[in-house]
């Protein structure tokens, strides 16, 4: 999720617990497409996402990218803002209505499909003026809500153990709706339709965990598209009453444990037990989970590695954006040392890595393997190697083969491939690589690097 309260606490869809996800048959699971690698823009502005679109998404395969909540937010400069929504209007810091629809048909015209973050949980948590010029109050939202539209728990949630607790009181001080009401649901439904009329291609619904997964079915239900895609955001907490398998009859999920996972045996353990990473880990079937390696609420509360965490960061997604389990987003946004701190330049990205903009979509050995993805769709893990600790290969059948190094030294050897023989791009390191009449190839490789070649790209 993504809330503060006005005094700052953090509020992560499993608000405290960081024990850390419509109608069967019409949920979209895994992004439409070809392409399934959406980059996560967070906090990037419209203007800015349409001209990233053009310029770096659509060239280098990305299907998706996902905004940052549009509608118009209590006032302030803290990231935080944009996740305590006061009206539906498209009035936000990131630009209106009319910047949002340039974009989306720019992002298409590039071949890419749009993710709104939508918040629907709740509104916000104090009284003032938003950014569009609404006035509001905490359970009053004039031409929208009135106090009848909340729910009769006013307490912060403080079990997540109780259902009712988690989904009927208010996550850190935010006025939780009722969306058991006819009316709620009908103007949640109407600002999603709003969003589906501007040309927007799917949703990542924001603390899903706090709302019963059958309002959210009768949302989706209401929707002018109704198979339309739908990512939800509810974390894994194990004992606790709501859990993310509840939700996949909406469409994805968002597998935290995934991320949370991929830390620790990064820092702490040997990649070689990556070998059936995902069902094999006990995660959600991959069909509907949406995975990461961080994301704008774990990066900063350190649960996930983070850019801060330089060569394990870009291998981890290296390995996720090769690896088959799950629908990866990108995290992409900007450096902090306040976790509060918003987006510089209010959102205006000029260009990449400057005025402190990470830009990790656009890291080398990172938006490589995003055409490494699309060309082994389909393809199952084969010709699995490791050495029993931190060196690990392993093919996408007979499309493509990666190989990670993370060991504090080189590796040099020869693996076997279903590759058929030629010569391809190591597109890691931009130098070729032979493999012959047996699928084999022989290469060296530095401490903290990878190896990626795929069927097509024979030329650097």
């Amino acid at each position: 999720m993504a809330s503060r309260t006005l005094s700052g606490a953090l509020a992560l869809a499993a608000g405290a617990s960081m024990a850390l996800a419509v109608p069967t048959g019409t949920a979209n699971a895994s992004p439409p497409g070809a392409k399934d690698v959406t980059a996560v823009l967070f906090e990037w502005n419209f203007a800015s996402v349409a001209r990233e679109c053009t310029n770096s998404l659509g060239p280098a395969g990305y299907g998706y990218v996902q905004v940052s909540p549009p509608a118009e937010h209590i006032q302030g400069s803290q990231w935080w803002t944009s996740y305590q929504p006061v009206s539906y209007r498209i009035a936000g810091r990131l630009g209106d209505a009319t910047a949002f629809k340039s974009m989306i048909d720019t992002c298409h015209a590039a071949g890419v499909k749009v993710v709104a973050d939508t918040v629907i949980n709740h509104m916000s948590a104090g009284s003032g003026t938003g950014t569009g010029g609404s006035s509001y109050g905490k359970y009053n939202y004039p031409g929208l809500y009135s106090s009848f539209d909340f729910d009769d728990c006013t307490a912060t949630i403080s079990d997540y153990t109780n259902r009712a607790n988690v989904q009927n009181c208010e996550l850190v001080t935010l006025a939780d709706l009722d969306t058991g009401e006819d009316y709620v649901r009908s103007a949640i439904a109407g600002y999603m339709n709003s969003l589906l009329g501007h040309g927007v291609d799917g949703f990542r619904i924001d603390a899903a965990k706090h709302i019963p997964a059958a309002d959210l079915a009768n949302i989706k239900s209401r929707l002018s598209n109704t198979s339309v895609y739908w990512k939800q955001e509810a974390i894994f907490g194990s004992g606790e009453a709501v859990q993310p398998t509840e939700y996949t009859g909406n469409g994805d999920v968002q597998e935290f444990r995934y991320a949370f996972d991929l830390k620790r045996v990064f820092n702490n353990e040997n990649l070689a037990y990556l070998k059936n990473y995902g069902e094999g880990w006990g995660y959600m079937s991959s069909g509907v989970a949406g995975v990461f390696v961080d994301n704008h609420d774990t990066e900063r509360n350190g649960s996930t590695l983070s850019y801060k965490d330089n060569a394990d960061y870009t291998l981890a997604n290296v390995f996720m954006l090769a690896h088959p389990y799950g629908a990866p987003d990108i995290n992409s946004g900007y450096e902090f040392s306040d976790t509060d701190a918003g987006p510089p330049n209010g959102g205006t990205v000029n260009a990449c890595w400057q005025d402190g903009w990470k830009c990790q979509h656009a890291w080398p050995e990172i938006r490589r393997m995003v055409a490494f993805r699309n060309a082994a769709r389909g393809e199952s893990v084969t010709n699995w190697w490791d050495n029993g600790g931190d060196a690990i290969a392993f093919g996408r059948g007979g499309k493509g083969y990666v190989v990670i190094n993370h060991e504090s030294s080189g590796l040099s050897r020869t693996y076997q491939t279903s590759l058929p023989a030629g010569t391809y791009c190591d597109v890691q390191n931009n130098t070729t690589v032979s493999v012959n009449s047996s699928g084999q190839f022989t290469a060296t490789l530095g401490s903290n690097t990878a190896l990626a070649i795929y069927l097509g790209k024979s030329t650097c």
